[in-house]
């Protein structure tokens, strides 16, 4: 579904990533990881079409799309759900998620996906007429989600999902995560909690600093050492 290669992108005469190549297929959880500045976030924004890369492409369903607008992006399919959340702060939970939709036309259809959203998250149903900015940090997140699912992606893109949040909101975030993808969503993910994103991961990449160090499937990183004391705080 989704092809990386050779990627190379700068902020100003900073090279941030250094030739990195990742392949998404339909149906998978694919994993980023990786400390602090290693260039994880880089390379969604270069995938959307909010960076443009120097060199090297993207190609989403056999599609060139390196360096096209993000809003054509969008319209391709692939979503991202940016790390920080984004909701509209003086917006309702519900017209947030209804600009999740706003470049689709069929009616009917959002309201059951509306509605699945709801299911998903039951306390964005408690706090459908509530203003976006007061909620809770881990209600935003699932805002975000919820969100970013209203645009019916065919690649979803989550940037630290779990990042600020209580560990109970966290356990929900993954099990959203496992279960539209269990429905048929392809998602690539972002994320610092490396042992939550190996665990539920088919495959992974380790970034550092602009370049893949490692790649494999979720259960052989997770029991690869190296990764195991640099990401999970083992001696």
């Amino acid at each position: 579904m989704l092809k990386v290669d050779n990627l190379h992108t700068f902020y100003g005469q900073i090279e941030a990533l250094k030739g990195i190549s990742i392949e998404v297929h339909e149906g998978e959880i694919v994993t980023l990881i990786g400390a602090n500045g290693a260039g994880k976030s880089t390379t969604l924004k270069t995938i959307s079409g909010q960076l443009s890369p120097q060199e090297g492409t993207v190609e989403f369903q056999g599609d060139d799309v390196s360096g096209l607008a993000p809003h054509v992006v969008t319209g391709l399919g692939v979503i991202q759900v940016p790390e920080g959340r984004h909701i509209f702060p003086r917006m309702t939970v519900e017209e947030n998620l209804e600009m999740g939709a706003f470049l689709r036309n069929d009616t009917a259809e959002i309201k059951a996906d509306m509605e699945m959203v709801y299911d998903l998250f039951p306390r964005l149903r408690e706090r459908r007429s509530q203003k976006g900015g007061t909620l809770s940090g881990g209600e935003q997140q699932m805002l975000a989600m919820g969100r970013g699912l209203m645009a019916r992606p065919k690649l979803l893109m989550l940037d630290e999902p779990s990042m600020g949040l209580a560990p109970v909101i966290v356990d929900i975030i993954f099990e959203t995560i496992e279960r539209v993808n269990k429905e048929g969503m392809t998602i690539l993910l972002v994320e610092q909690n490396a042992a939550m994103a190996l665990q539920v991961a088919d495959r992974g990449y380790v970034l550092e600093t602009g370049t893949i160090a490692l790649e494999g499937g979720g259960a052989e990183l997770l029991t690869n050492e190296q990764v195991r004391k640099a990401y999970l705080g083992e001696a």
